[in-house]
């Protein structure tokens, strides 16, 4: 977490900064293969070089983002758990719980998904 730290310090809000801190440690534990960053001024992960999930905040939700094939395979699973996607990420309000089933399946996806990308993003 440490390479997180920065960018946590800059969070004002003592609940936000709560939550974004759970769900990376969360991200840090149960993925301890994958290589936690900041690229372009917000936490993500990584396996052998290639993205696998980024996190970033706003006045009302946690972004994730999963790139789009992850919003696409989960699109359902998504909006069930009560969140609004874009085409690229994923808004989790404040006030709504962390659906970590969800976040896991996700990171499962695009792991696999993955394995074999040579590249930063999808093609």
């Amino acid at each position: 977490m440490e390479v997180f730290k920065e960018y946590l310090a800059r969070i004002d809000n003592p609940e936000h900064l709560d939550r974004t801190e759970k769900v990376l440690g969360w991200v840090t534990k149960k993925f301890p293969n994958l290589i936690p960053k900041i690229a372009w001024n917000q936490p993500m992960f990584t396996d052998h070089d290639t993205y696998i999930i980024g996190f970033s905040i706003s006045k009302h939700h946690l972004a994730v983002a999963p790139e789009k094939a992850g919003i696409i395979h989960f699109s359902d699973e998504i909006v069930q758990a009560g969140y609004d996607h874009t085409k690229e990420l994923i808004r989790i309000p404040w006030n709504k719980p962390v659906n970590f089933a969800l976040l896991e399946k996700m990171i499962e996806f695009n792991i696999a998904d993955k394995a074999e990308c040579s590249t930063f993003w999808r093609k």
